[in-house]
């Protein structure tokens, strides 16, 4: 996962985006702050399911990054952590290749739960996945 363009990252970021399922997909967080998380896809042999159009698991691993990174910047991090606990996503039209952008709001932030939206869209701003995720807000151990 590449770093944001924005020289306001939190000091966490570097540590916790360096691996796993986002960089394998090449998922780039461009924009993150409590009220808005923006993050990037391509749309190529990574993200392709066998009939070479994106992979819905794909939009949704998105779509749950953007929630993930999202969550963490409303919680103490230092006592709690944010998982997902549920997602769903309605796959309104395909994409063969380029890149999406997903783009994450909070709708509910509770002391245990937080509930984000997010709409992912090709590069001329047409929706291609519109997804809800559910946080759970639970203490480190």
């Amino acid at each position: 996962m590449t770093a944001p363009t924005s020289a306001l990252l939190p000091d966490w970021y570097s540590e916790v985006a360096k691996a796993g399922l986002p960089t394998t997909l090449g998922i780039e967080i461009v924009e993150l702050s409590e009220s808005r998380v923006v993050a990037t896809m391509p749309v190529d042999h990574r993200t392709h399911q066998p009939f070479g159009i994106l992979h819905g698991g794909a939009s949704i691993a998105l779509a749950e990054t953007v929630a993930s990174f999202g969550a963490v910047m409303l919680i103490d991090r230092e006592r709690y952590m944010a998982v997902g606990q549920e997602i769903n996503g309605n796959h309104i039209r395909a994409k063969r290749d380029g890149i999406v952008r997903a783009v994450g709001v909070p709708i509910h932030v509770g002391r245990t739960s937080q509930v984000w939206s997010i709409e992912i869209t090709d590069e001329e701003g047409r929706l291609v996945c519109i997804s809800r995720c559910t946080m759970a807000v639970v203490e480190r151990r």
